[in-house]
């Protein structure tokens, strides 16, 4: 059989945070079934447009990806998300993914980032290897993308888990709950007395930049500083931890087992 493997992701229309992020998750994905080739796919349309308008670069949606395969001559394919929770743009892969399925001889989806209890206490161990040493009353917080899908919840699953551990983290979100303002509140109460900023997000793009780093009057750089917290962001991705890439190979695996 003709075998393939679909990388999806959300995109970026960085090219040096695709590269150590996107390409990085891409190539350990695709050592672990050497048979396959290897393709890839964006969900968001505004960064395919933005790629194309500036750079020339075309890139496939899901749906145009799964297409050209079966036209191809593909009758075995694997694909694998690089989402961090089972939302909406998951729940749209998922629904291509059953709509196309007659073309093919087998088609598997692997999941998101965190779809089991296992997965948030393994991303407790990964974010360990990538969070800088603290001084005493110091805490990481992690910038959550958010969701109007009720899979937002994960943010404040994981923000629990870590406090409940006494893990020196937080987990905030842009888009949804847990805001920002709560952590802050929080965090002064608690007396802490500075913080590293770091993405929850598979890239540093826009939010990690702009929301997070930045200097603007609502950035949540400036918010912790205004509060008398210290605030030290960090534009590092998910795709540059190495325990995050394994657990997304786990996840392919796992999709092919049970195929």
């Amino acid at each position: 059989m003709k075998k393939a493997l679909l990388v999806v992701s959300f995109g970026t229309s960085y090219h040096d945070t695709c590269e150590k992020n996107i390409v990085a998750c891409e190539r350990e994905l695709a050592a672990s079934c050497p048979d396959r080739d290897l393709f890839r796919a964006f969900t968001s349309g505004m960064i395919i447009r933005k790629l194309k308008a500036r750079d020339g670069i075309e890139t496939d949606t899901p749906l145009e990806a799964l297409q050209k395969l079966a036209d191809l001559g593909y009758d075995d394919v694997a694909v694998q998300s690089l989402h961090i929770i089972n939302g909406d743009e998951y729940e749209k892969i998922a629904r291509e993914v059953q709509s196309l399925r007659p073309l093919f001889k087998r088609l598997t989806l692997g999941t998101p980032l965190l779809s089991g209890h296992d997965d948030y206490v393994r991303l407790m161990e990964a974010l360990t290897q990538q969070m800088p040493a603290l001084n005493a009353n110091e805490k990481v917080v992690f910038m959550g993308h958010g969701a109007s899908h009720h899979a937002f919840a994960a943010y404040a699953c994981l923000d629990h888990m870590m406090t409940a551990q006494r893990f020196p983290a937080r987990v905030g979100a842009v888009e949804s709950y847990p805001e920002v303002e709560v952590l802050i509140e929080s965090m002064s109460r608690e007396g802490v007395s500075a913080v590293h900023l770091m993405p929850l997000m598979l890239v540093a793009g826009d939010h990690a930049i702009n929301d997070m780093a930045s200097d603007e009057e609502d950035s949540w750089k400036t918010l912790f500083n205004a509060a008398g917290i210290p605030a030290t962001p960090w534009l590092c991705g998910l795709g540059e931890n190495p325990v995050v890439r394994a657990m997304f190979v786990d996840h392919l695996q796992q999709s092919l087992e049970a195929a």
